[in-house]
């Protein structure tokens, strides 16, 4: 077993989740130095595996993103046998994630009341489409259903009148993922006080409602419904992105003093003189007209002479990257949110690095997914099991074993 590092090292955590969100919670938890056991399903495993292309030699590119730093066992749990060491592994787990339909854990003898039975301390989290409450919990629930019925997707794209457009990232289920794991770390932290555990429960649909703080905001006080700006932020103007001579750039003059700093860069003295630009309610009621005449300034240069200029006058500007020039780019580089997990079969593959720095614990990024299996025998080992229990098991369908590890 590699040696975790990271404030969360010593947590054990049995990660029963497929696709995104559970997986995120679980990634989070692992980067922090949790010791991640992801479960996988017989036959076939987790889904992801099977997400390709784009594959890296037979091996899926999305699950490794999602699975890193994590040790992986197959179970099958139709089988008692997989059940019982899914119930030994539960009853030292800090932690069990879960992004299962409701009921399906209970249909097993694996729900909370359960488990809660062998293991009081035991902290659930439960991962959905809409939560374990309400008229849709029963339903299933996808990343873009999630940004439809939450209104994402009426206030993300052009304009008024054009198609719906969704978040281009899978925001619900990462922003899940990262609630899930908040809110776990907030019940462990009731678990180190009183010794209880609990169960935690968020979904796709309210991780999702949680991005629209502004648009809701608008809509409590007006009573109308918000929709598309483009770039534009829909308070504060101009907060957007501009064209330039080859490119865009954004600008974040979105405060009084930082539109005068902008007139400033682009000497355009006329348009703090507009009556329709002194004030930001003025901008705003005015957006398209602003954003025309500051686009004639801006496309009289190229992108990177507009950045020397805004950063050297001190105004919030950056370029429009794309997801490989961002990759390449010296912040990324400098704040290591591009690295490398050791693959067992691959070696070094690239990976997204952790977005949570530590002065005194820090997490990292150690080693890569799992192979369908790979540490079957290695975990049912360290819980009890001896080589004969493990090679039975194996027989009768109840596990898998990695018949390749390097």
């Amino acid at each position: 077993m590699t040696e975790r590092h990271g404030p969360l090292k010593g947590v054990k955590v049995v990660e029963l989740a497929h696709i995104m969100a559970g997986p995120v919670c679980g990634l989070m938890l692992a980067d922090m130095g949790a010791d991640v056991i992801k479960v996988e399903k017989v036959p076939g495993g987790d889904d992801t595996r099977r997400s390709v292309p784009p594959d890296i030699d037979g091996e899926s590119a999305a699950f490794m993103m999602m699975n890193r730093n994590k040790r992986g066992i197959a179970v099958n749990l139709k089988e008692e046998g997989g059940r019982e060491v899914l119930r030994r592994l539960l009853r030292e787990a800090d932690v069990v994630i879960e992004n299962y339909r409701r009921g399906t854990m209970e249909k097993l003898g694996l729900g909370y009341d359960a488990l809660k039975k062998i293991n009081p301390g035991l902290i659930y989290a439960e991962i959905s489409g809409f939560g374990r409450t309400g008229p849709y919990a029963d339903r299933g629930g996808f990343d873009l259903i999630a940004q439809g019925m939450s209104g994402l997707m009426s206030i993300t794209g052009e304009g008024p009148g054009r198609p719906p457009v969704k978040v281009g990232a899978p925001v619900s289920d990462i922003t899940a993922g990262i609630l899930g794991a908040m809110g776990v770390l907030a019940a462990y932290t009731h678990k180190l006080k009183t010794g209880e555990g609990q169960r935690v429960d968020t979904s796709l649909f309210e991780a999702a409602i949680t991005h629209t703080y502004w648009q809701s905001a608008i809509a409590f006080a007006t009573g109308r419904p918000p929709g598309p700006m483009g770039s534009a932020h829909p308070l504060n103007a101009p907060y957007q992105a501009l064209r330039t001579k080859d490119g865009w750039v954004n600008i974040g003059a979105a405060n009084q003093a930082n539109w005068l700093r902008l007139l400033e860069v682009l000497e355009a003295a006329e348009l703090a003189e507009d009556e329709r630009f002194k004030e930001n309610a003025g901008r705003m009621a005015h957006l398209a007209e602003l954003s025309e005449a500051l686009e004639e300034h801006m496309i009289t240069r190229s992108t990177d002479e507009w950045l020397a200029k805004f950063e050297q006058a001190g105004l919030p500007a950056g370029p429009v990257l794309n997801i490989a020039e961002m990759h390449r780019d010296p912040q990324t580089l400098a704040r290591e949110m591009v690295t490398e997990a050791r693959h067992a079969r691959l070696g070094p593959v690239k990976t997204v690095g952790l977005p949570v720095k530590f002065s005194g614990t820090p997490g990292n990024v150690a080693t890569g997914a799992p192979l369908y299996g790979q540490h079957t025998s290695e975990v049912l080992s360290e819980y009890g099991y001896n080589a004969d229990e493990i090679e039975a098991l194996a027989a009768s369908g109840a596990i898998v074993v990695a018949k390749e590890n390097a």
